[in-house]
């Protein structure tokens, strides 16, 4: 019996361009007392990122899947397939890396090996939608002699921040200022400095705060005002907004706002309804906020933006986006007024209306996500990813 352990010094959170870096340990766990015949062989092991994608047969029409590459691999083989046994397609993949081979060890004797990759820029952000999946993986392949090949997984989250695919690491060597009596090396100089100029784009663009005004009205009327400082967030960021109902001509009764995300099926991919398809466009609300707001002047509201969710983006097949959606309950009534006379010539019973008539209607503000700083700033030793498995013989 073998044991490989994958672990991944920054965590399992990357920006797209930054380096992976990732050391995988082999170990015989029988103790060093056993006899030289415990030995363990290994043929080779090899590691490689990929991508893997899945759609949802009711929501997405794809095309028939290319029968000249499957992904059932002979066990005569010793070619490295990250995807063999996954579901869905696997569209991006970077070259494998071979770790090691003819690896041989006695009881209790363990080796480590280091593997580095630079994570893909064209590549989509990881995310898990109602129509598509795209899931990133970091696969090690073990053979023993005359055995199947095994594959360790260790599940990845890349992040990618709109500007940084057009960016090219300079390559001369004044790109931040170094101290001659310490060493480093290219690879951690170029995350470090695409990690400072991605806080840097990051911060600019979260930043700038500018009140934004909006009208609210129905056919009949103004309803109020609704008033927003930025359009660009950070996950992890709360959205703030305030609404003003004093000026308004139509009476509110109720309003709502919900923080959602709308996953759209580009269209030439869309599934007919008439088909037994599912709607090509789905809704998840991630945050809400629901007032009574009948003689309210003024009130506000804010909604977090969950850290674990992903930013917009845009596929050949889908497309996400983020927005506010308000719904509105107002008055059919001018001039409701449903609190009771202020004075009252003698004692009264007042009861409010048993019904009143009233209109619904939806507004939607778009709003930007974008990766958030806490992602790009983690320090190599705070946080530690261990993967086991045990890679047994036949």
């Amino acid at each position: 019996m073998i044991e490989v352990v994958a672990e991944l010094s920054r965590g399992p959170v990357f920006l797209a361009g930054e380096a992976l870096e990732c050391v995988v340990t082999v170990t015989n766990p029988l103790p060093p007392t056993a006899t030289s015949a415990s030995s363990e062989a290994l043929a080779w092991a090899s590691a490689q990122i990929h991508c893997q994608f899945h759609a949802s047969e009711s929501r997405v029409a794809l095309p028939p899947p290319d029968s000249s590459q499957p992904d059932v691999q002979p066990e005569s083989q010793t070619v490295l397939l990250p995807h063999r046994g996954e579901r869905g397609q696997c569209i991006l993949s970077t070259p494998p890396k071979i770790l090691f081979c003819d690896l041989r060890l006695d009881p209790g004797e363990s080796k480590s090996y280091s593997y580095s990759e630079v994570l893909p820029v064209e590549g989509p952000p990881s995310f898990r939608g109602q129509s598509v999946k795209y899931v990133y993986k970091l696969t090690i392949g073990c053979q023993r002699v005359n055995s199947p090949i095994t594959l360790l997984r260790v599940p990845l989250r890349v992040l990618v921040l709109t500007g940084l695919q057009d960016v090219r690491f300079p390559q001369d060597e004044a790109v931040a200022p170094s101290s001659p009596f310490l060493e480093e090396d290219e690879g951690g100089k170029k995350d470090s400095w695409l990690t400072e100029l991605a806080g840097e784009r990051l911060m600019a663009a979260t930043s700038c705060r500018s009140l934004h005004l909006y009208n609210i009205s129905d056919g009949r009327g103004k309803v109020g005002t609704f008033g927003i400082f930025k359009s660009v967030y950070r996950l992890g960021e709360d959205v703030v907004g305030t609404l003003n109902l004093g000026e308004g001509t139509v009476a509110c009764l109720q309003f709502s706002v919900s923080l959602q995300t709308e996953e759209r099926v580009q269209p030439e991919y869309q599934r007919r309804r008439g088909a037994g398809g599912a709607p090509s466009v789905s809704h998840i609300t991630h945050a809400r906020h629901q007032e009574s707001c009948l003689h309210t002047t003024r009130t506000s509201f804010s909604l977090p933006i969950p850290l674990s969710s992903t930013p917009g983006f845009c596929t050949a097949i889908v497309s996400l986006k983020w927005r506010l959606h308000f719904e509105f309950v107002t008055s059919r009534e001018p001039g409701l007024v449903l609190l009771p006379p202020v004075e009252q010539p003698e004692p009264a019973t007042w009861t409010g209306p048993e019904q009143v008539p009233v209109d619904t209607f939806s507004w939607d503000l778009p709003i930007k996500p974008e990766a958030s700083h806490t992602f790009l700033s983690v320090q190599p030793a705070s946080y530690c990813y261990s993967v086991r498995s045990h890679i047994r013989a036949i």
